[in-house]
């Protein structure tokens, strides 16, 4: 699967010749050396996926015989992973496997605890890397929406957010070892009526060190929910796709 830039499908209809060019076009045809005959998929990151047949292949541009277009639903539910940032590119694999899973959008944060600091260029550098991943993860699973990576917050900001999501009529639910609430059994928002906005699921997970008691406070204060996955504590590299499995299921999508 392709990921062309998000307009680039808009009008092209069944039997259309697309061209992809550009890095994913060079990619097609150089790399993957696609040849004529071959079904590819691209996607623009916005709900359209177009299926087509490959006509023609050029050095850096591979040409589609249009065979389908489909729109995709944006979700009725956002979910949202607020991931720390964490040491040893722990926090890396749990955005590339919760997008991989499913969520809809990504938070770095900046937690009390975590080793890793984002501040100047490094947090520009860091933030196009979790991008990268993401995209990367997009192609692997196959996506036709691709979650937007937001600036990173700190526990004030995350808890600033945590508060409008809960007017807005969202949740949100902080992983926790030591809550009792499972996240089997945490309330989700319910779906928004058609034509309002969809109400957001943020997860958040915490560093390595866990996340703070005054943390858990300040969060919880401002209307999250502390919960727990089960009876093992989980690394933050796989508390986040293993909460994203859950809650997807949990939201019929994977059924």
């Amino acid at each position: 699967m392709f990921l062309a830039d998000d307009g680039t499908l808009a009008g092209v209809v069944v039997g259309d010749l697309y061209a992809l060019g550009g890095a994913e076009g060079r990619h097609a045809s150089v790399v993957q050396r696609r040849d004529v005959g071959e079904r590819v998929d691209v996607v623009d990151g916005a709900g359209t996926r177009l299926r087509g047949v490959v006509a023609a292949v050029e050095p850096g541009e591979v040409r589609l015989r249009v065979a389908d277009v489909v729109v995709e639903p944006a979700p009725e539910v956002v979910l949202t992973l607020v991931q720390a940032l964490a040491k040893g590119d722990r926090d890396h694999q749990a955005v590339e496997a919760a997008v991989e899973v499913g969520v809809d959008a990504v938070v770095p944060w900046q937690a009390d605890r975590s080793v890793v600091v984002w501040r100047g260029p490094r947090a520009e550098k860091s933030r196009a890397r979790w991008d990268a991943l993401v995209r990367a993860a997009v192609k692997q699973s196959r996506r036709a929406w691709l979650p937007p990576v937001a600036e990173h917050l700190t526990t004030p900001r995350l808890a600033a957010r945590t508060a409008d999501v809960v007017a807005a009529g969202g949740a949100v639910v902080v992983l926790h070892e030591e809550a009792t609430t499972p996240l089997a059994e945490v309330v989700l928002p319910a779906p928004a009526p058609a034509g309002s906005a969809a109400p957001e699921l943020l997860v958040v997970v915490g560093p390595e060190g866990g996340i703070s008691a005054a943390e858990l406070d300040a969060l919880v204060a401002a209307g999250a929910v502390a919960a727990r996955l089960g009876p093992h504590v989980l690394r933050t590299s796989s508390a986040g796709p293993v909460a994203a499995a859950i809650l997807c299921d949990r939201l019929g999508r994977w059924r």
